[in-house]
């Protein structure tokens, strides 16, 4: 999942990034609210999250400007104007919800995964299951058949486009628009390795495969 943060002051900014990575997400990072809508008027996101005050455009101006381009991208907007009238304000501006500083990290991210879940359609509401493989969004914990198993950060991101594409096969410059924060590089083999290193753990222990490579496409998650 590819999240995009808007934020002029560089330690929040820092430490909301360097968070949702840990947490598995593609950050990209704009310090400035003109910047801060070029990305996300050329670059897919599956949700930004923007301050309201910031230099050379407002956060305000920046999700109206996306609504009228038709980008429907779910927008967190952090503030530390607490009225009733400026939750009003960023709601009507297009904001898919409103969070106040000072906040909790572990309320952003859990706001972040509901309104990707709320965006996707997906049934679940607090966890994705394909077959015998479940990944539960709170805790980032992994079982298939019922036995845990043990990821890093970036296998869990790869995991969860998989699980949200079910069935579905995906490219690699997919995933990496996805799972990693730059664009497409043919000649790179880091999808590769981090599939192997995945399809190590998901499928190593089961008769049953669920990751498949489909030749001259990518790779596609299928329940057993």
């Amino acid at each position: 999942m590819r999240v995009l943060v808007v934020e002029d002051d560089r330690t929040i900014g820092s430490f909301v990034t360097k968070a949702l990575q840990q947490a598995g997400f593609a950050v990209d990072y704009a310090g400035d609210g003109a910047s801060g809508l070029e990305r996300a008027l050329t670059t897919p996101y599956d949700a930004a999250v923007v301050d309201i005050m910031l230099p050379w455009l407002d956060g305000l101006s920046l999700i109206e400007t996306l609504r009228r381009n038709k980008i429907a991208t779910p927008v967190i907007i952090l503030s530390a104007k607490r009225t009733v009238d400026d939750r009003v304000k960023g709601l009507q501006a297009g904001g898919d919800d409103y969070l106040i500083k000072p906040f909790a990290l572990a309320e952003l991210l859990a706001r972040i995964q509901a309104l990707i879940r709320r965006t996707s359609g997906a049934s679940e509401p607090a966890r994705l299951s394909v077959g015998e493989l479940v990944l539960d969004l709170l805790t980032r914990e992994v079982r298939r058949a019922g036995q845990p198993l043990e990821l890093q950060p970036r296998e869990l991101a790869l995991l969860e486009y998989l699980m949200r594409n079910a069935n579905r096969p995906v490219s690699k410059s997919m995933i990496l628009e996805h799972v990693w924060d730059y664009r497409f590089d043919p000649q790179t083999n880091v999808v590769d390795v981090l599939v192997c290193r995945l399809r190590n753990k998901i499928d190593r222990d089961f008769p049953v495969k669920m990751i498949h490579t489909i030749r001259g496409l990518g790779y596609v998650l299928k329940g057993p």
